[in-house]
């Protein structure tokens, strides 16, 4: 067995104007002094990373690492949400979205979804000159609009939808496979891969695609009401990242799942810091232990409550004390007796 990597941080809620969230040596420095020993970095901040530099050029890749290790971390993984989501966009959401790009493609759909695709071919690069295996990102969305409809949807709507998005996606997940990196995607509300079956029915349409596996975050499926427990039973051989974030969901007489149209603090289901939610984590770092997860356990921050530097004060050690150091022998091995084939066959009555 082995044992899980961390604790470790997500960098995006951090980021920011001011010292020490304004570089990435000096947001490295602030996440160690809490006791993180790596970083999850967002691609998409210039004021962290140059993802165009890192696809090209091995030295720059070299260069982030040593200021990492320099600060007493390392980093964990890319992620590329924002590029990631833009792959595949519902023109209902193109006014909003075009927030995610630069300015030359905004009012342009059809080059910021170039432009994104772009993006993640980089994205693939620069982490294999980290020496990364993993990635994380969201797939889009082409179906979400249509989740829970009125009037009923046309016969073969949804079908047709995935097979664009896997369409769109296959050539990103070769060229991920070409630099021996995973694409993890996080299963998100706002994504059409949202759950175990929109999962599988993406994954069908990539013929099972090696690298198209999983972000676990169990605070998503809290809010779907989906056990997140029994998820990772199911999809354990696809779980390749782990986002270690709470959350807690309070239905009432007058609001459920879907949280009538309220801002975070008054939602049903809000994300929460670690410990003040409802996630069992004990039960979720006992699972992946025990399907051999080797990869890290990452802090991503979203509470509509605490305010952000509390909550990554309070996540290190938090993580720290549920990561399972994993046992190299069984508990009753002092009782072992030591036997052969031909003592085996003997007590079953076989000699």
């Amino acid at each position: 067995m082995k044992t899980i990597k961390g604790p470790a941080i997500f960098l995006a809620q951090f980021a920011g104007d001011t010292e020490p969230f304004n570089t990435l040596p000096g947001i490295a420095r602030w996440a160690a002094d809490l006791g993180y020993t790596g970083v999850q970095i967002p691609a998409w901040d210039g004021r962290l990373f140059d993802l165009d530099t890192a696809s090209t050029s091995k030295i720059y890749c070299d260069e982030v690492k040593g200021i990492l290790k320099d600060a007493g971390v390392e980093v964990t993984e890319l992620a590329t949400h924002l590029q990631g989501q833009l792959v595949a966009t519902h023109p209902a959401y193109d006014l909003m979205y075009d927030g995610f790009a630069p300015a030359s493609v905004h009012g342009n759909p059809a080059a910021r979804q170039a432009w994104a695709v772009e993006q993640m071919l980089k994205a693939a690069k620069a982490s294999e000159n980290l020496g990364l295996t993993a990635h994380a990102t969201f797939s889009g969305a082409l179906a979400w609009p249509y989740l829970y409809p009125w009037p009923q949807r046309p016969a073969g709507l949804i079908e047709t939808a995935f097979d664009e998005l896997a369409k769109r996606w296959k050539p990103i997940l070769d060229a991920f496979d070409a630099s021996g990196v995973d694409v993890c995607y996080e299963i998100h509300p706002g994504e059409d891969l949202h759950d175990g079956v929109t999962y599988e029915m993406f994954l069908e349409r990539v013929g099972n695609h090696p690298r198209a596996n999983l972000l676990y975050d169990p605070s998503h499926f809290v809010l779907q009401q989906l056990d997140y427990l029994d998820y990772i039973d199911i999809y354990h051989d696809r779980i390749r990242m782990f986002h270690v974030k709470d959350a807690e969901f309070n239905p009432s007489g007058r609001q459920g799942v879907y949280s009538s149209y309220q801002p975070w603090v008054n939602r049903a289901g809000r994300f929460r810091s670690l410990g003040d939610g409802q996630v069992d984590f004990a039960s979720i770092f006992s699972k992946l232990a025990q399907y051999d997860f080797a990869g890290w356990a990452v802090l991503e921050w979203e509470c509509c409550l605490k305010h952000p530097e509390q909550g990554a004060a309070e996540g290190a050690p938090f993580i720290h004390d549920h990561i399972i150091r994993v046992t190299e022998k069984a508990f009753d091995d002092f009782a072992g007796a030591g036997t052969d084939l031909s003592t085996n066959r003997r007590i079953l009555g076989l000699a």
